[in-house]
């Protein structure tokens, strides 16, 4: 760091990405990114209809906003759209969080919570998981903070039902707590409609995973028109333009053509399934993942082991260094091809 990096940031661990080689060697199954393009229809829209580039974007994504409500069953009122989730979060961060109130959430989940805390100053305490990676909802009742859970849980891919979240809910209803659902279209039960109920819930959704725009950075919140406004307030005092014209445009194009990116849904959670099971014949100990990945561990190779030998043969996954899950790694649920081939190469390894 130079002389002039403030020391407010001394202690800032920033968050570290996923591998994103160039040389497409690899088969790349480490960051959660679908294994599938947007479709031909929702591509073309977005080539037709985004808004010249001399121009600014619609810094209030009306088109965009109007679409996602009608099809969430919403106002748009109870809509923010973000540069992907990522900047939602940060924005609760900033809008909910103080020194008067911490931030609380999982010792084992999103790495980027952590690194929100602590760029915007704000206390936070982790909460550890059971020994099953399962959340216990009794743990974040009356805590005087505001909470942010992953639904399905990263890199756990544990998720918890709408019921037992309405808990967390009643037990702190002076506090938002943010579910983030990143991954819920894998096979998980949005809490989207609690908001008609609750005026303390945040959902936080992507088109990065489900919808196939990993790349094109578009995530938008959900919530009360109060919590919505005061999210506003910070997006309008940041960057008012913060998602640009073609991403609009291609987030109008892929709900346009909703069906597809649930068809690729499908074909994910059925070869995620293929995965499991070709896992559990290797002998792989694995969670109950709703994701569009697997968490496992193997008794015979510790996980960072298993991740380097993967990766000198093509493939590439994601291996934590946490104690409780250094023994793991989390796959991305790829095509049957890279299923194929991930299963064939663990075979190789462990000499089965």
């Amino acid at each position: 760091m130079s002389r002039f990096f403030s020391r407010k940031y001394d202690k800032l661990e920033p968050y570290v990405p996923g591998e994103q080689p160039r040389d497409g060697k690899y088969i790349k199954l480490n960051t959660n990114e679908s294994p599938f393009p947007p479709s031909d229809a929702a591509l073309g829209y977005a080539a037709e209809h985004a808004r010249p580039s001399n121009l600014y974007s619609d810094p209030d994504c009306i088109e965009l906003k109007e679409m996602l409500a009608a099809k969430l069953g919403v106002e748009k009122e109870n809509l923010v759209i973000g540069n992907g989730s990522d900047e939602i979060l940060n924005f609760a961060f900033m809008a909910f969080c103080d020194a008067g109130c911490p931030a609380y959430f999982p010792d084992i989940t999103y790495g980027f919570y952590k690194v929100f805390s602590r760029v915007n100053g704000v206390p936070f305490r982790e909460i550890p998981l059971k020994d099953d990676f399962s959340l216990e909802t009794g743990d974040y009742r009356a805590l005087n903070g505001t909470i942010f859970i992953a639904n399905p849980n990263a890199p756990t891919g544990i998720a918890l039902t709408p019921q037992k979240i309405e808990g967390i809910l009643t037990a702190n209803p002076d506090n938002v707590v943010v579910i983030d659902e990143a991954y819920v279209d894998f096979g998980a039960e949005s809490c989207v409609p609690l908001i008609k109920k609750y005026d303390n819930l945040l959902v936080v959704q992507t088109f990065s995973k489900s919808r196939s725009m990993a790349g094109a950075r578009l995530g938008f919140g959900v919530a009360s028109a109060s919590l919505i406004a005061d999210l506003e307030t910070l997006r309008y005092s940041t960057n008012p333009y913060n998602v640009n014209s073609y991403t609009q445009a291609l987030g109008i194009g892929t709900l346009l053509d909703d069906d597809f990116s649930r068809s690729r849904c499908g074909i994910i959670i059925e070869n995620r399934k293929k995965m499991s099971e070709g896992l559990e014949a290797l002998g792989f100990e694995q969670t109950d993942s709703l994701a569009n990945f697997v968490f496992a561990r193997h008794p015979g190779a510790g996980g960072e082991e298993l991740y380097l030998k993967l990766k000198e043969k093509g493939v590439l996954v994601r291996h934590f260094n946490q104690d409780r899950i250094k023994d793991f790694n989390r796959i991305t649920v790829g095509t049957v091809y890279q299923t194929e081939r991930l299963l064939e190469v663990l075979a190789e390894i462990l000499g089965a």
